[in-house]
Parts: C-alpha cells; sequence; structure tokens
C-alpha cells in the first residue's frame, strides 16, 4: 500500500508542478504579451523552453531547502506530503479562477506544513529553516520594486537624449532576453521546490539513502513546469500584464530584469521564493517611475491580501486532506 501511495504522491507533484507553470506563466510571459513583442502562442514557447533550460544552469539547495530544511523528515510519511500537495493544488485552482497573481511556491509551503502540523503538531515545523523564507515574503516584492524602479531610473537618464522609436525599438529586441533571463529564474526557482517534495517522499519512505535529489526527479520536475508553461494561464496573464499597469517595451524590460537578478539571487541562496511577488514588485516598481497613479493600486491591494491568505488557506485545506487520509487509513 505504501508503495502505491509513494507513486501516487510523485504523480501528485508533478501535477502541482504542472499547475505551477500553468499558474505562474503570467509571471514569465505577462510583460512580453502585453506590450506586444510577442504573440502569446510564441511567448510560452520561448518561457517555456528556458524553464527546462535552468537544469543546465542552477544546482539543488532550493530543493534541499524545501526537502529537508523546513519539515522535520522524522514525522513525513507519503500522507503528509500528498495532503500538502492537494491544499496547494486546490488554493492555485481556486486562485486561477479568479485571475489572482498568488504564489504556487508559498501555497506548496503552506500546505507542506498544515499537513505536517495536523500529523505530529507545531513540533514538525523546523523554525530555522522558516526564517529566510518568511523573510524573503516581505523581501522579494520589495526588493523587485526596487530594482525595477532603480532599472527604469537608470535607462530613462540613459536613453534622456535618444528618440521614443529608436528607444522603443531598441527594448523590443532587449526584452526577448530579460523574459528568457526571468523564465530560466522562474523555473530554477519554482521546479526545485516540487523536486524537493518529491525526494522527501522517497527518503521518508526508504526509496533513496540519503536526501539527494534524483536525476530522474531533476528531468521530470522541469519537464512538467515547461509543460504548464506551455498551457498559460491566461486569466492571471491579463492581471499582471496590464491591470496593474499599462506597460511599454522599456517598463517590460525593466521588470523582467528586476525579476530575474531577484531570483538568480534566492536560488542561489537556497531560498524558495515567489516568482509572482517577485515580477508583481518588479512591475509596481516600474509603473511607479511614471508617477504613482500609474499604477493601480486597488488591483494591487486585493493582490496583497490574496498573498497574506496563501500560506493558511493552502495550510488549512492540507491539514484537513491530511485527516481524510488518516481517517483512510494512510498515516
Amino acid at each position: 500500500m505504501e508503495h502505491s501511495l509513494v507513486i501516487v504522491v510523485v504523480v501528485a507533484a508533478l501535477v502541482f508542478d504542472y499547475i505551477n507553470g500553468f499558474h505562474d506563466a503570467a509571471n514569465s510571459i505577462a510583460t512580453v504579451v502585453s506590450t506586444r513583442v510577442l504573440k502569446p502562442g510564441q511567448a510560452v514557447v520561448w518561457a517555456a523552453f528556458f524553464n527546462f533550460a535552468a537544469i543546465f544552469i542552477f544546482g539543488t539547495a532550493v530543493a534541499k531547502t524545501m526537502g529537508s530544511g523546513m519539515i522535520d523528515l522524522k514525522v513525513v510519511t507519503s500522507a503528509v506530503v500528498l495532503g500538502g500537495l492537494i491544499g496547494a493544488i486546490v488554493w492555485d485552482l481556486i486562485t486561477w479562477y479568479y485571475g489572482l497573481p498568488t504564489s504556487s511556491s508559498h501555497a506548496l509551503i503552506g500546505g507542506y506544513a498544515g499537513a505536517a502540523v495536523a500529523k505530529a503538531g507545531p513540533a514538525a515545523i523546523l523554525v530555522s529553516g522558516w526564517t529566510k523564507t518568511l523573510l524573503f515574503i516581505v523581501l522579494s516584492p520589495l526588493i523587485g520594486l526596487g530594482l525595477g524602479f532603480g532599472i527604469m531610473v537608470v535607462i530613462f537618464w540613459l536613453c534622456r537624449r535618444t528618440a521614443p522609436s529608436r528607444v522603443d525599438s531598441l527594448f523590443r529586441r532587449l526584452q526577448l532576453v530579460s523574459a528568457a533571463l526571468f523564465s530560466l529564474g522562474h523555473g530554477a526557482n519554482d521546479a526545485q521546490k516540487t523536486m524537493g517534495i518529491i525526494a522527501s517522499a522517497l527518503f521518508a519512505g526508504g526509496y533513496i539513502a540519503t536526501f539527494e535529489i534524483p536525476l530522474w526527479v531533476e528531468l521530470a520536475a522541469y519537464t512538467a513546469i515547461a509543460a504548464g508553461t506551455l498551457s498559460g494561464g491566461w486569466r492571471i496573464i491579463h492581471t499582471m500584464g496590464s491591470k496593474i499597469t499599462r506597460l511599454q517595451p522599456v517598463g517590460g524590460f525593466a521588470a523582467e530584469t528586476a525579476g530575474a537578478v531577484s531570483l538568480f539571487v534566492a536560488s542561489s541562496m537556497g531560498v524558495p521564493v515567489s516568482t509572482t511577488h517577485t515580477i508583481t514588485g518588479a512591475i509596481v516598481g516600474v509603473g511607479s517611475v511614471r508617477r504613482m497613479s500609474a499604477v493601480r493600486w486597488g488591483i494591487a491591494g486585493q493582490i496583497v491580501w490574496a498573498w497574506v491568505l496563501t500560506i493558511p488557506a493552502s495550510a488549512i485545506i492540507s491539514a484537513a486532506t491530511y485527516y481524510l487520509l488518516a481517517a483512510a487509513g494512510f498515516r
């Protein structure tokens, strides 16, 4: 029975990874689509390719933090992991339906924690592993905002004597590069979270002797997130690309570059951050350079409330799911 449950966990984890790509496609392509640099179909292919290409560039530091640094592995079972995944999937689908760009990462973190606490109580939480993650919930949008604002100001200063048509033409080409870089960062950080979850289930079940990430897990996770990105989450793309603020190619380049830098740094530190928070902060920073009223703060406020609710909501759903699994004999 345990063997079958581990298989279900691996499949559920890859389904979550697919939904993550589907839900977070907006993060990678919203700006490049809203500025009309690429058509939607072209943009998702571009983003998906670089989502997968991250496997050749980044290591597994985030996966190890996610899999073994946040929850005590002694309490982890296949039922705990499956409960966490189901909670994250349900919350992702709810927020996708309403077009809210919430964090799939925080849904997974909250879900994993909720199921673990349901099994073993608060002692299941490794406080040391949560410190950087919780800190970056606040820091990642602020870093994205600051970098987006700063890059935009520098570009305006450097191009102050350049004809607007030349600036537009240049940044239409450069935005292809910035979109690729952000997609690399998105794939690196988000695919690794699923890799860590799968590895924790394999370790708890005795299928791997030490907590390492098998190559097949890496390949499967990167393939799943790239496939999800190819499917695109059009409701959220509309929110990210046009509802928060209107972007030109120069602004799209600045936002994507700011987001990419933030994700590269976080991934190198092994911190599982939210790509959604990062790029949303960067878009707000870019929009506010023109004037504060260029940002639709009402929409931004709705997004922030969805962020606040993500971890507790997914934790509650996952805890309820674990109780149902335990009642069915899976512990």
